[in-house]
């Protein structure tokens, strides 16, 4: 018997097997407290670390930080944000994109130290941000940040990402670099999906993936220098590290961005509770501290800044599996993949056709539940304020408008989240203080005739 999706388990009970174990019932869901079979949970897990991975190496390779390690302390953030979140938030946390911009500027001359020293006091900010939020209630979160503003927050963070699947970092490495193999990719993916039914459909990205990959071998697509290099590399090895410095200048430059990982983390939560049906509300400061603390270990051992990662809602959309058990095995594999230099180069082999046919169906999915918010909130866009509020916001994500004010730098997500909060709480203020609209006068009755 499954639990009541309005009643989880309490934290760190063992989680429910879900019906048989083997399938999931047109409407239900598997919650964060239970599971399918083991194997199952596995193959899921898996699929989680393949979605993740494209974007989660992605930063490093941009930033300059060594990737294995960037995959190392996401995996152990991970974890880590289970244990803080009490085992009850379904999260994989990867890489942020919000922190490419501040980390390009902060880093010295090359050294990436700086730049980790900014990661690491933006983590405790937004640890301390979380404390507070546990301490006081989300409420004035709800209050900041309504059905419409987190939901135009998701659908932007997606169309915002939309040109990353075509032109991967702008150099041509998405679907514009391999056409045909993308396609074949997302085909795989959607065929799979309604051609199989039970888990190997809920496998269709990671199979789509794979499909993709051995297309590619065939064509002789696979980079020859990334190729090498997975023949060379060492099957077990640490990952390389490195210690943080602290400078003015580079937490000047890097703190602004715990402004987006709060909306990126509030809009995960409510994501994963619209589409569970559960009231998650009470675990948005543990959220907040779990990403916090797992950045700071980021930053204090060579990683990138984490975040809830958007990849991984597009995957428990697609499969409708929300068990925290998923991300268990997703934070020990990455872990270990990232003590295996050879996993990192297999990575590499990965061609960006096929990163880019996987990420234009979750980059989609990830824009729908933005969607989806607004519809199971009943958001009202009849009301002026809420259709501007998401029309704004989606628009300044999606063109991935920018604002450069001397070393600071602010993109698409950044701006189109502070237009979601200042259109919003802007128009409802005036809406407040006008002249309340005079009521009409009583039409007398018509004269009877004489």
């Amino acid at each position: 018997m499954t639990q009541s999706s309005t009643e989880p388990r309490s934290r760190w009970s063992a989680w429910a097997v879900h019906g048989d174990g083997r399938s999931i019932r047109p409407g239900d869901v598997v919650h964060p407290d239970e599971r399918l079979s083991w194997p199952r949970t596995l193959g899921v897990g898996v699929q989680h670390v393949v979605a993740m991975f494209g974007a989660t190496f992605t930063v490093p390779l941009i930033t300059g930080f060594p990737p294995a390690t960037t995959l190392f302390f996401s995996g152990l953030g991970t974890l880590l944000f289970l244990l803080i979140t009490g085992n009850r938030l379904p999260s994989y946390l990867g890489s942020s994109f919000a922190f490419i911009a501040p980390v390009l500027a902060a880093k010295a001359g090359g050294d990436i130290g700086p730049a980790l020293g900014g990661i690491v006091v933006a983590g405790v900010a937004l640890a301390a941000v979380g404390l507070v939020v546990q301490l006081a209630g989300s409420r004035w979160i709800d209050a900041l940040m309504p059905p419409v503003v987190t939901g135009a927050i998701v659908a932007l963070i997606g169309l915002n990402l939309a040109p990353v699947a075509w032109d991967g970092d702008g150099s041509g490495t998405g679907v514009k670099a391999q056409p045909l193999i993308a396609v074949v990719t997302l085909a795989a993916i959607l065929l799979a999906t309604v051609a199989f039914r039970g888990f190997l459909a809920r496998l269709s990205i990671l199979l789509g993936v794979v499909v993709g990959w051995v297309l590619a071998a065939v064509l002789g697509d696979l980079d020859p220098k990334a190729v090498d290099g997975l023949r060379d590399a060492a099957w077990v090895g640490l990952p390389e590290f490195h210690a943080p410095s602290f400078s003015l200048r580079a937490v000047v430059l890097v703190i602004p961005v715990i402004l987006v990982l709060i909306a990126e983390n509030a809009g995960h939560v409510k994501a994963v509770a619209a589409m569970t049906g559960r009231n998650l509300d009470r675990d948005m400061g543990r959220a907040f501290m779990g990403d916090g603390l797992a950045t700071m270990l980021a930053g204090s051992g060579g990683g990138s800044g984490t975040t809830t990662y958007a990849e991984n809602i597009g995957v428990m959309a697609a499969t409708r599996v929300y068990s925290t058990a998923a991300y268990w095995v997703a934070g020990l594999t990455a872990v270990l993949l990232g003590l295996s230099p050879k996993f990192g180069a297999l990575i590499l082999t990965v061609p960006a056709g096929v990163l880019g046919g996987a990420t234009t169906a979750l980059y989609g999915l990830i824009a729908i539940l933005g969607a989806r918010i607004w519809i199971e909130s009943r958001v009202d866009f009849h009301d002026p304020v809420n259709l501007m509020t998401a029309a704004v916001a989606v628009i300044v994500g999606a063109a991935n408008y920018t604002l450069t004010a001397g070393d600071l730098s602010f993109n698409g997500i950044a701006l189109g989240t502070a237009a979601a909060l200042t259109v919003y709480h802007g128009m409802r203020l005036i809406t407040h203080l006008r002249p309340p609209t005079p009521a009409p006068r009583p039409t007398p009755p018509p004269t009877p005739p004489r």
